[in-house]
C-alpha cells in the first residue's frame, strides 16, 4: 500500500482529498495535516511514501516544507502538488525539487485519481533492481505525466506481455487466458502470469463471469 499523508489548510478539502486517496486501489491515507507543523511531525512519525501537499499554509509555505523535507537525513516522501499557485516561479521550484506532479487548484477528482493511478505504475516500474534504456527512460517519464497507463507502459513490456496487451485491446469482448494462449501460441500458464501483471500494472481490467456452478473465469478487457 502507498502510505499518504494529505497536507491542506483548508479542513473540508483535506478531508475530501483523504477520502478520495482510500477509495483508490493500492493507497492508504496515513493521515491530515494542516500547518506545516504538523505536516513536519506527521512525516515522521507516520513515514508516508507520498505527500499531497498545498503549498499556502498558515504557518509557512509547502515550498520550503518540501525544500526542508529532501534536505534532511533520510527518504524524503515523494510529492504530488495541489495548489492554487499558478506563478511559473513556483511551478519551476517544485520541479527543481523534485515534485512528482503539479495540479492546480480547483480540478476534478478524477484527474486526481487519474494521477494517482500514474503515480502507482510509475512506483511499480520503478521499484527493484535492473537497468532501463532510453525506451524505458522515456516511458517513465510519460507515467509522471499522467499518461494513461496501458498505452505508456508498452515500451516496458516483454515482447509475450504486449502481445498479449494488444490482443486484448483489439477484442471486442473480455478474454481469458485460454483463449489468448491458442490465438498466440503459448501455453495457458504464461498468457494467465501475463495477464495478472497487466492487471496488477492497471493496463486491463478483471471481469468475473459466473457459470452454473465452479469456479468463476477469469476475462481481461483494456479499460
Amino acid at each position: 500500500m502507498i502510505r499518504t499523508l494529505v497536507v491542506d489548510d483548508d479542513y473540508r478539502v483535506a478531508r475530501i482529498h483523504a477520502a478520495s486517496v482510500e477509495r483508490i486501489p493500492g493507497f492508504t491515507c496515513v493521515g491530515e495535516a494542516h500547518t506545516v507543523a504538523q505536516a513536519r511531525k506527521a512525516v515522521l512519525d507516520s513515514a508516508p511514501d507520498l505527500l499531497l501537499l498545498d503549498f499556502y499554509l498558515p504557518d509557512g509555505d509547502g515550498l520550503s516544507l518540501l525544500r526542508d523535507l529532501n534536505s534532511a537525513d533520510g527518504a524524503a516522501p515523494d510529492c504530488i502538488v495541489i495548489t492554487a499557485a499558478r506563478d511559473l516561479a513556483t511551478v519551476r521550484s517544485a520541479m527543481h525539487m523534485g515534485a512528482i506532479y503539479y495540479l492546480v487548484k480547483p480540478f476534478g477528482l478524477p484527474q486526481l485519481r487519474h494521477q494517482l493511478d500514474a503515480y502507482r505504475l510509475w512506483r511499480t516500474q520503478t521499484s527493484g533492481a535492473g537497468e532501463a534504456d532510453q525506451d524505458t527512460v522515456d516511458a517513465l517519464y510519460t507515467l509522471l505525466r499522467g499518461a494513461t497507463p496501458s498505452t505508456s507502459a508498452a515500451g516496458m513490456m516483454p515482447p509475450t506481455m504486449r502481445k498479449i496487451l494488444d490482443t486484448v485491446r483489439v477484442s471486442d469482448e473480455p478474454l481469458g487466458a485460454c483463449t489468448l494462449a491458442e490465438r498466440l501460441g503459448v501455453s495457458r500458464p504464461t498468457a494467465q502470469r501475463y495477464l495478472s501483471e497487466l492487471h496488477r500494472r492497471g493496463a486491463v481490467q478483471l471481469h468475473l463471469e459466473y457459470g452454473r456452478a465452479g469456479r468463476p473465469v477469469h476475462r481481461y478487457a483494456v479499460k
